[in-house]
């Protein structure tokens, strides 16, 4: 058997021409990154993955903290406030969106973050170049704002020009839209998938395992909350005595058999459970009699698969360090958490050296020197451990002890 005659794959998602907008759509209805964050946030092992490989992108900051605590914009948001957005976005998608200002000077003096599944590509010109970025609050269309809902059209889309820094070409982008009064900026779209090309988060190759993780945390649910837990059934003779009563007289029981077919419910789920159901029969068998009931633990009829797709989820984060921590097959150990840290600092060194490059693209058209060090490098997630904040504590108290500054 070759290629050609096994069972052909479908695509993981189209790209089509929107001739309205004029955009490349992303997914076949346009909203493939919106439904992955959809699918990532109802998966319980995914969201843990997503969220830990986020933290590790982000790391701890930039090199240079001066640099990460410069304000970029009127908003009053940090260097370190964008490189937490762009983490998570290049997490989720697998590429961010920077939107940047020019002063008269033709110089960057302003950075925005922008989500990046608010962004779409417009299709590419006759040079095959794509020269606007389009940009919508919500290309689902529900959101809404002083109660009306944005819909997705030509007025509610804004098309911004992609990033180039250079002078001559931001001064005739400015004289083109009428003065820096209506210019409208530009947009550093980057996708680690290749230049303009529409990205693919790390867990598409896990889409089915992401549903299925889903599925199996509602059965867990469903099988706690709705599942018959009774401890046992008490069945007696209808018309038999439930005990005397204060004045000696036998106890009737006058409820109308619909009652129980009326209260199965309340048999259901974990709050009634170890409860005990009475059911009145009319035969004429020795009664009363307690008949102990065990109910389906559906759990244990999914165990493997839950098995597989957790381990399959984690793989495809890189995660393997851990889900052999989780499964007792390394144990747990500081050792062993340091070196897990030290592999996946290395497993997301390219979205790390993805945003370095961008920042110093943009930074090194800045209006002033925000960061002399030139070091746009970010800081790798280290492990810290009890002995290592003694060490820091330690030499913290030594050098205010020590010799004394040349100052003084």
């Amino acid at each position: 058997m070759n290629i050609n005659t096994v069972k052909r794959s479908s695509k993981r998602f189209s790209v089509q021409y929107l001739s309205i907008l004029n955009l490349q759509s992303y997914g076949s209805d346009n909203l493939y990154p919106q439904r992955m964050r959809d699918l990532i946030a109802n998966s319980p092992t995914g969201g843990i993955c997503v969220d830990r490989y986020q933290r590790f992108i982000e790391g701890n900051g930039f090199n240079n903290t001066e640099f990460s605590e410069y304000v970029c914009n009127h908003l009053g948001e940090t260097i370190d406030d964008i490189h937490h957005r762009i983490s998570q976005d290049l997490a989720y998608h697998n590429g961010f969106a920077l939107h940047v200002n020019y002063n008269m000077a033709c110089e960057i003096c302003e950075l925005q973050h922008v989500p990046f599944q608010n962004t779409r590509l417009e299709e590419e010109n006759d040079e095959g170049q794509v020269l606007y970025i389009a940009v919508h609050p919500d290309w689902t269309g529900r959101k809404t704002r002083k109660g009306k809902r944005i819909s997705v059209d030509v007025n509610s889309v804004e098309k911004i020009r992609v990033f180039n820094p250079k002078k001559e070409v931001v001064l005739a982008q400015i004289v083109e839209a009428g003065g820096i009064e209506h210019y409208k900026g530009q947009i550093l779209w980057v996708s680690l998938d290749g230049l303009f090309e529409y990205p693919k988060p790390i867990y598409d190759k896990v889409v089915t395992n992401l549903s299925t993780d889903e599925a199996l945390d509602n059965v867990k649910y469903r099988n706690a909350r709705n599942n018959f837990l009774i401890a046992g059934m008490l069945c007696r003779k209808k018309g038999a005595a439930l005990g005397i009563d204060e004045n000696g007289n036998p106890i009737k029981d006058e409820n109308d058999d619909k009652d129980f077919a009326k209260s199965l419910d309340i048999f259901q789920g974990d709050m009634n459970c170890c409860s005990i159901m009475d059911v009145t029969v009319n035969s004429d068998e020795d009664f009363p009699e307690f008949k102990a009931v065990e109910g389906n633990n559906f759990d244990k009829k999914f165990t493997c698969t839950e098995e597989s797709v957790t381990a399959r989820i984690f793989s495809a984060f890189g995660q393997e360090p851990w889900w052999c921590i989780r499964t007792g097959k390394l144990g747990f150990s500081g050792t062993i958490i340091s070196e897990a840290y030290e592999y996946y600092n290395s497993f997301v060194d390219p979205p790390r050296r993805a945003i370095s490059r961008a920042f110093k693209r943009v930074f090194s058209h800045w209006h002033e020197i925000a960061n002399p060090s030139q070091d746009f490098r970010v800081q790798p997630l280290v492990y810290i451990t009890n002995k290592s904040n003694a060490t820091l504590s330690d030499s913290a108290g030594s050098s205010s002890s020590g010799t004394p500054d040349r100052d003084s």
